[in-house]
């Protein structure tokens, strides 16, 4: 099995690379896989490979200036305890971009890396157990 069979990447463009790789493995639980600062990195979590494009990436070269902008997507990263990861988080100064949202799904936060790209930190709703049906 290849890299590309067992991860899904996402690509985000970064200003300074190592400031990337930092903030992803000490807060965010990332590994990482491939370090070629001060161009690229890639750090991975689970099946999610992020691939951390500095400005001399070839990643980065190509991206022409209106085509994307930060902050219209995100990662999406499933926790346990939202609560407890929030009062982590604010504890080391990160800085989140939202509130808590509650939904029927469960409840969010918006966080941003230092270059500024969203990661949604997640917790499930509680599911009730299903009731066997008799008859």
């Amino acid at each position: 099995m290849t890299a590309s069979d067992r991860y899904a990447s996402v690509r985000y463009l970064v200003d300074d690379v190592q400031a990337a790789v930092d903030f992803y493995t000490t807060h965010l639980g990332f590994t990482l896989n491939f370090d070629a600062a001060p161009a690229f990195a890639d750090v991975v979590r689970g099946p999610l490979r992020l691939l951390l494009s500095g400005p001399a990436s070839s990643g980065a070269r190509a991206t022409p200036d209106d085509a994307a902008t930060a902050g219209h997507n995100r990662i999406h990263l499933v926790v346990d305890d939202l609560d407890a990861t929030i009062g982590r988080l604010r504890g080391t100064g990160v800085p989140f971009r939202s509130d808590v949202v509650a939904g029927p799904g469960g409840r969010q936060i918006l966080l941003a890396d230092p270059a500024g790209n969203l990661v949604e930190l997640f917790q499930p709703a509680r599911r009730a157990a299903a009731t066997p049906v008799t008859g």
